[in-house]
């Protein structure tokens, strides 16, 4: 839902005058005191930024969905979290694996290849774009990654990370969110060893923190009044930033040019922390995926969405963004139930489908998560917890 603009303006009129005797008026100098009958504070534009975690459909994942007529209710997986999705008023989710636009060529680890029907799904969920950068971005080639952005085009989600171009691979996905103009960057570490196409090695935005900051700065010139960078970094399955996260992290935050570092690939929950006084959310674990602990680690199900509350003071082109809070909501896959995503908290509570998650599950996740992503006590750092 949008927020309405908020344009305070503050009323001060001049003194009136009195008879009293010059000799006994003090002093003062009167050109400091020239009379204002009007001055504004500065307009405030507010909006919601939602982010969540990887979209990785294991053929598992993919089998569940299948309908008797051959394609794939992919919506179903995220049913319960399309009331969250939906409220922000700019959602952007981690689409990690190409999708086959005529589901041609259907796969799962590790060369993916998701059903056409994923995109659909995701628009209908209620996001409005993905970041594309991730080291499975050419699982499929060239081919797979110019059809992955058409079916993206084709539902309308905005993308960045990935081009068929190079002017595509290199511009932002950008957003309107209650007039505030933000820019949307992704990167990955790498491709998983496959060599970027010979006849588009700019197909996949691959993480060099000096051109991440160069990049900032020219959508900061074309406009951009909050920049966000997404970046597919850091050790699979470890809830700790390793020291080339914080330090990538270090390099952009302290750059001035860059507003809001979401974080993905580790597959668990890791923490959000301020970096030189900007958030980094160092990795939302996974929105979907068929991981469990026997191939990976023990709460590999659980992941987080995570909103950020914008405020820019100022007119647009003039204003100064801040991130006032930042709410975690805790999601757990649930595999029993064919594999939908669910709000944690929000179904302990009763306010949203639970599956078949019981409560120690459900509890357990909760608790897993939460002591992940506050690490760092921060008053502006929220979780969906029980009420």
């Amino acid at each position: 839902m949008g927020h309405h603009d908020d344009s305070l303006t503050e009323q001060s009129s001049a003194g009136t005058s009195t008879d009293t005797p010059a000799a006994t008026v003090p002093e003062v100098d009167t050109t400091l005191q020239a009379p204002t009958t009007s001055s504004t504070v500065p307009t405030l534009r507010r909006a919601t930024l939602l982010f969540a975690g990887d979209v990785l459909p294991h053929m598992p994942l993919v089998r569940a969905t299948q309908r008797p007529d051959g394609g794939y209710d992919m919506g179903a997986l995220f049913s319960s979290i399309r009331p969250l999705v939906s409220s922000a008023d700019v959602a952007v989710c981690h689409m990690e694996v190409p999708i086959s636009p005529d589901n041609s060529h259907i796969s799962g680890y590790p060369m993916f290849s998701a059903p056409a029907e994923t995109a659909p799904a995701m628009a209908g969920t209620g996001f409005d774009g993905c970041s594309t950068a991730s080291n499975h971005s050419i699982d499929r080639g060239f081919s797979g990654l110019t059809g992955t952005l058409e079916s993206l085009d084709f539902w309308g989600l905005a993308h960045s990370g990935t081009g068929r171009t190079q002017t595509e691979a290199t511009a932002p996905a950008w957003y309107d969110a209650n007039g505030i103009k933000i820019a949307h960057l992704s990167y990955t570490y790498g491709t998983n060893g496959i060599p970027l196409p010979t006849e588009a090695p700019w197909s996949v935005r691959l993480i060099d923190p000096a051109a991440i900051v160069t990049d900032a700065q020219r959508v900061r010139s074309e406009g951009a009044e909050v920049v966000v960078v997404s970046v597919h970094w850091g050790t699979e399955y470890r809830s700790d930033p390793d020291e080339q996260q914080r330090a990538i992290a270090d390099e952009l935050t302290r750059s001035g040019s860059v507003d809001l570092v979401v974080g993905h690939h580790a597959h668990i929950p890791q923490p959000a922390e301020r970096v030189n006084g900007k958030w980094v959310l160092f990795g939302l674990g996974n929105l979907v995926s068929n991981q469990t602990e026997g191939c990976c680690k023990s709460g590999v199900q659980d992941g987080a969405i995570v909103t950020a509350n914008l405020v820019v003071r100022g007119e647009p082109g003039a204003g100064a963004a801040e991130v006032e809070q930042i709410v975690f909501t805790p999601v757990r896959v649930d595999r029993a139930d064919g594999f939908r995503v669910v709000p944690v908290a929000e179904a302990l509570a009763g306010t949203a489908p639970r599956g078949s998650l019981g409560d120690e599950e459900l509890f357990a996740s909760l608790a897993r998560t939460t002591a992940v992503v506050a690490r760092t006590p921060d008053p502006a750092l929220v979780l969906s917890t029980l009420p």
